[in-house]
């Protein structure tokens, strides 16, 4: 087994260059799903000698628990991509009961600056060797890498200075627990510190497309903490944020602030990952790009834009058949063909919406997308307690994950619990303000207002959230329905006849059909105002 450093390494047509994270065939990049990647890069280090299963899983899924059928599915996956195959097992053996061998004959060159020299050499001379882009994804794809680096103080020394490292470490392992990211380790990433580290060297060193830097100044007896989210392929900024509060505050302000900073990469990250990916040919848009671009146009809430998320969403699957996020995402779009009836059987597209959201689940158990994703299919069958605890169990895994802790309030409202559900949809708007479902978060807490009888707050929240992008048609039935209450009927009559322009043929059964209220007097409410509309 070669020694530690990066390698090329060439058999048959293909090169498998770890410095730049890729495989190439007769010189042309083949995308591949960094999962397999990383199996295919341990198979062939490891070419002298057999390769456990427990290994592997050790190696390449970082410990977690996966299913048999999870790793017979990268190892096909790996398979496929080399012309390989589970009858002829040219290049990759398989032991049964025992593990896997990588068998074909292997060139290996070694590279001259590997990521440990290029770490070394930034953190103990001021020369900026010649480098390779970061971890190779200058064009994007893969899942999205992060660092977190230690924080930066400035000013006077005082009590606030362990905040510099604690609380980056809180953002590590927080966001570990988004699956949709890979957070670089504390040991390694906390080797970076000062105010002259570059984003762009950090990512050459740890092949990550994005970095996390801060500062933490005493202004008096206030603390100003700053986080900033760059790009590590230019330097770019892609977030930045200020938080102020009281320096004797400052312990309590610091969960506060993580959870902010958290709910917001799970937006931005994925966001700007959707705009790379935009700048790619299809046919080099591997499974992440895939996922990403699905994702932004599930959010937009309309017919031909779901289409073309569940395209999206099936062209990641069939790189990665056991994408948890993507087998997610598809749920996703069947769930909203039922909610927002596009066509077709709204039954079928529910239960579609449930096998998927389970096989999600099956795929990865500690994904929180996967859990929402159940809970929102019980709460298109009615089942709302049910609904709650996939709901809990989702937020239990990811505590910042702000569209788990709005669907827990939209249905703890539907169910007749406003008062805590009002609670955790305000908490979903704090969390994360730039949520693609923002404007539905607040239309949940216009519904909780109605069964708080304060119908003008009601309608206060109703028409905001109507005026936001993103909301469709229940959204601005919402608007009408608690205008109406509120006593303004011709800001009703508007909204109404905006709903109606996108669905003619909504009714009060459609709405009851997506928010299957329980039998309660606010139930009663939304009724007899959807009757005097002439719905």
């Amino acid at each position: 087994m070669p020694g530690s450093g990066s390698f090329t390494y060439r058999f048959e047509e293909f090169e498998l260059d770890t410095a730049h994270f890729e495989l190439r065939a007769a010189g042309t990049r083949v995308p591949v799903e960094p999962q397999v990647l990383s199996l295919l890069i341990l198979l062939v280090q490891n070419l002298d000698r057999l390769v456990s299963k427990d290994e592997l899983i050790e190696k390449v899924w970082d410990g977690r628990i996966v299913s048999e059928s999870a790793v017979a599915a990268r190892i096909k996956a790996a398979r496929k991509v080399l012309g390989d195959d589970g009858s002829q097992q040219r290049l990759i053996r398989t032991v049964h009961g025992k593990g896997f061998r990588f068998v074909g004959q292997v060139g290996i060159e070694r590279q001259v600056a590997s990521s440990l020299s290029v770490l070394t050499g930034l953190m103990s001379s001021d020369a900026e060797p010649d480098l390779p882009a970061a971890g190779g994804r200058e064009n994007g794809g893969g899942r999205p890498t992060l660092a977190v680096l230690p924080f930066q103080l400035l000013g006077e020394p005082g009590p606030h200075d362990i905040v510099a490292d604690a609380l980056p470490a809180d953002l590590i392992m927080d966001l570990s627990r988004l699956h949709s990211l890979f957070v670089i380790a504390r040991g390694s990433s906390f080797r970076f510190r000062g105010a002259d580290v570059d984003p762009v060297n950090v990512g050459r060193a740890f092949g990550v497309r994005y970095c996390v830097t801060g500062t933490i100044e005493r202004a008096g007896a206030d603390v100003v903490v700053s986080v900033t989210l760059a790009d590590t392929c230019d330097g770019s900024v892609v977030w930045a944020e200020r938080y102020r509060g009281e320096m004797r505050g400052l312990q309590q302000l610091r969960p506060e602030i993580a959870s902010h900073v958290i709910a917001n990469l799970a937006i931005l990250i994925p966001q700007n990952e959707a705009r790379l990916a935009r700048g790619r040919p299809a046919s080099e848009l591997d499974a992440w790009s895939s996922f990403h671009l699905g994702l932004d146009h599930m959010y937009r809430f309309n017919k031909a834009d779901n289409t073309q998320a569940a395209r999206l969403f099936d062209q990641a699957l069939a790189l990665d058949p056991y994408f948890s996020l993507a087998l997610g995402g598809r749920s996703f779009t069947h769930f909203q063909n039922a909610f927002l009836l596009y066509g077709g059987d709204p039954a079928e597209e529910a239960e579609q919406a449930r096998i998927l959201a389970q096989r999600a689940v099956e795929a990865d158990r500690l994904d929180p997308f996967a859990h929402f994703n159940v809970g929102r299919c019980y709460w298109l069958d009615g089942n709302l307690q049910d609904s709650l605890d996939w709901f809990d169990r989702a937020t239990s895994l990811s505590p910042n994950f702000a569209q788990g802790v709005y669907n827990r309030g939209l249905v703890g409202t539907i169910a007749g619990s406003a008062e805590r559900a009002d609670r955790d949809l305000a908490l979903a708007l704090d969390l994360s303000p730039l949520d693609p479902l923002a404007y539905a978060m607040v239309s949940a807490r216009a519904l909780a207002h109605v069964q708080f009888g304060d119908f003008e707050k009601a309608a206060g929240f109703g028409v905001r959230a109507a005026r936001m992008p993103g909301a469709h048609k229940h959204i601005e039935l919402i608007a009408a329905l608690t205008s109406h209450l509120a006593g303004n009927a011709q800001e009703a009559g508007a909204w109404l006849g905006k709903a109606r322009s996108k669905d003619p043929q909504l009714s009060a059964a459609t709405f009851f059909n997506s928010f299957p209220y329980a039998p309660t007097l606010a139930r009663e409410v939304v009724e007899r105002a959807l009757h005097e509309l002439g719905l």
